[in-house]
């Protein structure tokens, strides 16, 4: 599982012209997920984000009860390794992958998060005003 994570001042994404989720002041995450991964490897992954210092003063957005925005993202899995044309072969298909972008929010609001998300398998444009600038690349693999 790979999520960008980046201090957002504010995100929102659009489908058809309708605002489906909006945050001010937290992160948006960027969410791929990969074949092998399960619904412990996003809980972890979710803890993660949600822990991590990246924050204004060294603090979580766990700290600051800052909301989260979720929106799920199988380019991040995609191979440009050969040609010009990427392979997304690495990427989980979604009837794999939408239940754990569901078990990735479910455990970001287990831990207390407000969390908004965009449409899964939609056209969605985000959009959104990155704070720092930070942006940080999580991975977790599955258990072996």
């Amino acid at each position: 599982m790979r999520a960008v994570v980046q201090t957002v001042s504010r995100a929102e994404v659009t489908v058809d012209g309708e605002s489906v989720g909006k945050i001010t002041d937290g992160l948006l995450i960027l969410l791929g997920v990969t074949h092998s991964d399960t619904a412990p490897v996003a809980a972890k992954l979710a803890a993660k984000a949600y822990r991590m210092r990246i924050m204004d003063d060294e603090r979580s957005a766990a700290d600051l009860a800052a909301p989260v925005l979720v929106v799920s993202q199988f380019t991040l899995y995609a191979d440009t390794r050969k040609g010009r044309r990427p392979s997304w072969n690495a990427a989980a298909p979604a009837e794999a992958a939408q239940p754990l972008v569901d078990a990735f929010v479910a455990a970001l609001r287990e831990l207390g998060a407000t969390v908004a998300t965009g449409r899964f398998q939609a056209h969605m444009l985000v959009d959104s005003t990155n704070v720092g600038p930070r942006t940080i690349l999580l991975e977790e693999d599955a258990p072996a």
